[in-house]
This record gives C-alpha cells, sequence and structure tokens, in this order.
C-alpha cells in the first residue's frame, strides 16, 4: 500500500475557509475512501515521516510553501496563477520576490505537479517553466451536500430573518481579491433593471478594515444601493446551501479563476449560474451558464437582466446546471491522484 502524507496546514489558517481548505478536506477524505493508499495528515513541514509521497496541497507564490530540500518524492497543488496574471494588483515585495525565486527554485524538483484546469496549466508552463509532461490536471468537485432542497415559506422566512434580508436576491459566494471583479459587478447590478437584492457571503467580508472591502463599501454608497446589498460574512454549510437553493441567480463575473468551485455549488443546488468566458470559467461551466465579458459591466448587466427574466433560460440552465456539477465528483478527483501518484512511483 502507498504512504502518503498530505501538508494539512492550510486548514489551520483562513484558506480553511476558502477552495483551498475544501479541496484539502475533499480530497483527503476521497483518497482514504480509495483503500489504496495510507493517508496521514501532517500540519508541520518539518516532520521525518516514513512515506512514499509527500503532497503539498496549496502552493503559495510569494511564501515558502515547498521545502528546499526534499527527502521523498514530492507532488504539490497549484490552483492558479493569479498572482503572477495579475502583478500589479498582487505586489510581492522585495521578501516577496526572494522567496520566489527559492519557490521557483523549489519547485524544479517536484516529482508532479497537479493543477485544478486546462487554463491553470497552461498558465504554470507559461509563469513558471514547469515542462508539461510533468503538470497533471485533476478537476475539483462539490461535496454531496450541495444539492437543490425543498424549503418550505417557514425556512424561507427564518433564513431572511436571521440575516435581516426584505427581498429576492442574487448571490455571489467567496473572497474580496481583484480577480474577483466585485466592482464590475456591483455597477452591473446598480444598472440592471431588476427587482431583486444583491448579498455577498464570504469570511473576508468580515474584515471590515480591508482595503478592499472598504472600497467595495464607499462603492455601495457611491452607486446609491446601499438598501439593496446586503454584505455578510462566513455562513454555515447549511445556510450556504439555502442561499443557494434561493437564489434567483448566482453571478460570479470573474476577471481569472482557477477553477471556479462556487459555480459548480450553485449548479448543484438547482441555481442558474452568471459567470466570465476567462480562464477556467467555460472549462468547468461548459454550456451550463451565462457566460459574459467581466470587463463589460453592460454586457454583465445585460445577462443579469436575462437570467432573471427569461423564465425559459433559467428553466434550461438550472436543469444543465444540475448535469453539469454532476460531472465532478471527489471520487473522479481522488482516483486521478492515485493515477498520478502510481506514476511518479513507476507504479
Amino acid at each position: 500500500m502507498i504512504k502518503i502524507a498530505i501538508d494539512t496546514s492550510p486548514l489551520s489558517k483562513a484558506s480553511k475557509f476558502r477552495g483551498i481548505g475544501r479541496y484539502s478536506v475533499g480530497l483527503i477524505e476521497a483518497l482514504k475512501k480509495t483503500k489504496k493508499l495510507d493517508v496521514l495528515e501532517l500540519s508541520d513541514k518539518n516532520f521525518k515521516p516514513e512515506v512514499d509521497i509527500v503532497h503539498y496541497p496549496f502552493f503559495d507564490f510569494y511564501f515558502l510553501t515547498l521545502p528546499l530540500i526534499k527527502k521523498v518524492k514530492t507532488v504539490v497543488t497549484i490552483h492558479d496563477c493569479i498572482p503572477l496574471v495579475f502583478p500589479e494588483n498582487y505586489p510581492a515585495g522585495l521578501r516577496g520576490k526572494i522567496k520566489f525565486f527559492i519557490q521557483k527554485i523549489s519547485l524544479k524538483s517536484v516529482s508532479a505537479v497537479l493543477t485544478d484546469s486546462e487554463s491553470s496549466e497552461k498558465d504554470i508552463v507559461k509563469f513558471l517553466s514547469i515542462p508539461s509532461e510533468k503538470i497533471f490536471k485533476v478537476y475539483l468537485a462539490v461535496d454531496d451536500y450541495y444539492r437543490k432542497i425543498e424549503i418550505n415559506q417557514e425556512e424561507k422566512e427564518s433564513l431572511f430573518k436571521k440575516f435581516g434580508l426584505k427581498n429576492d436576491f442574487m448571490l455571489y459566494v467567496g473572497d474580496v481579491n481583484y480577480n474577483k471583479n466585485l466592482p464590475n459587478l456591483l455597477k452591473a447590478f446598480a444598472q440592471a433593471r431588476i427587482d431583486l437584492n444583491l448579498v455577498l457571503i464570504g469570511k473576508a467580508f468580515e474584515s471590515s478594515n480591508q482595503p478592499e472591502v472598504m472600497q467595495l463599501t464607499d462603492l455601495v454608497a457611491e452607486l446609491k444601493i446601499q438598501d439593496r446589498v446586503k454584505i455578510l460574512g462566513f455562513v454555515s454549510d447549511r445556510d450556504l446551501v439555502i442561499f443557494y437553493n434561493l437564489a434567483v441567480v448566482y453571478c460570479q463575473p470573474s476577471l481569472y479563476e482557477g477553477f471556479g468551485l462556487q459555480i459548480l455549488e450553485a449548479m448543484a443546488c438547482g441555481c442558474p449560474v452568471l459567470t466570465g468566458n476567462v480562464s477556467s470559467l467555460p472549462e468547468v461551466a461548459g454550456e451550463a451558464a451565462v457566460l459574459v465579458d467581466p470587463n463589460d459591466i453592460d454586457q454583465i448587466s445585460r445577462g443579469i437582466e436575462r437570467l432573471v427574466l427569461d423564465q425559459d433560460l433559467r428553466n434550461r440552465l438550472i436543469e444543465m446546471g444540475l448535469t453539469q456539477s454532476k460531472k465532478f465528483s471527489w471520487d473522479k478527483t481522488a482516483q486521478e491522484t492515485v493515477k498520478i501518484y502510481e506514476k511518479v512511483l513507476g507504479k
């Protein structure tokens, strides 16, 4: 049996609330179910385990994610190259540049690089000069509890009361980083001729003194949509599933994603999706979403209006989204990952 050590240090940080945390947990649980591996979870990078492979499920360009000297075969997952695609929006600083230089050296000696999409694979080759034969695309998945459920009026009223909602809403779930394109989402929402509120959910929104959050709050005031935008922080998985199920539209017109886990979560819950026509998003969404140019506010706005007002389009995308989301599963993710482990070990 192959012995695998997986670095779980991201689960002790803010990353556990993001896609990185969900990937780590989903992968570990699915790998254990395969019965082909002995999986050891490790949170200390200075360990000396007797294992065949160490897998780092997270790579940060400007921090020392990987050890420079590797005593066992090493696999790393690089989810995206966002800081390298938008360097002016993710400044590294002097220390970050030094660490990035060290990280690039360390990457040369890894046995395999996993990534979430063909789009990310191309960027890894472009920005990190890693040979394509060492890179393997392995799609992510959504957890089973993200699903379409029946919600009665009492449950809906309870959620609205709990979070201070007063009207039906469109939804965004995620971070506040530049690539999420939230300013254009807010401008498009303000412009769209719809009678809906906008709910923003994510752990990052709890940091009211964070520059990105402050800028969004100022923009909401400038657009005069304070009474139509509800900014929430972290919500429980159960509440999030209800939010997805109740949302009229899920809207994430990102400038770039490594995968786009939330659009699959929304689809799995029967919520029609609007997203960007860039990077991995068409790859993940397939034909089951309205795809727009994320830099075109008018196009985003018109897309929102179509999804809200065109009932035939809504019904079609809801059904297509449910089908699309089922193409991805943690079992598939685990099976593909095991094949890569075996290839690294020459089995």
